[in-house]
């Protein structure tokens, strides 16, 4: 249940940067292309960003800890921009998914894309029961 919500909050949060214009990202649906499809789409998207960051991006953090310790972690928001364009690349060999233009907004998509994460992740975060 927990990957479900997951993959629908990191659709969300692509569609959100999809629609600001200066970080270059597209989605394209599923055909035809309706509503219906471009919600799927956004979900597989969501699922297939948190199979790479689960599982490229776990790789990528145990290679590159020294440089994660050098830069106190800053290398971390390049990191989701990478991990963002390793799942366009993914979606490019199909007739849908997702388009990244540049490597700098990739970037900050990538920010913005960890940050709309980090807020629904305090939102749905369960809430521990208190004891009397």
């Amino acid at each position: 249940m927990g990957f479900l919500i997951r993959s629908v909050v990191n659709g969300f949060a692509i569609w959100v940067i999809s629609l600001i214009a200066f970080l270059q990202i597209t989605v394209t649906p599923f055909p035809p292309g309706g509503d219906l499809q471009l919600i799927v789409t956004l979900v597989a998207l969501g699922a297939l960003f948190g199979l790479v960051n689960s599982i490229i991006g776990t790789v990528i953090r145990i290679v590159a800890f020294p440089l994660f310790i050098l830069t106190l972690g800053l290398v971390s928001l390049l990191l989701n921009g990478v991990l963002l364009m390793i799942t366009a690349w993914i979606t490019g060999f199909w007739n849908w998914g997702l388009a990244v233009g540049d490597f700098w907004p990739g970037v900050l998509a990538g920010i913005l894309l960890s940050v709309i994460n980090w807020i629904f992740g305090i939102i749905l975060r369960p809430q521990k029961k208190r004891r009397r």
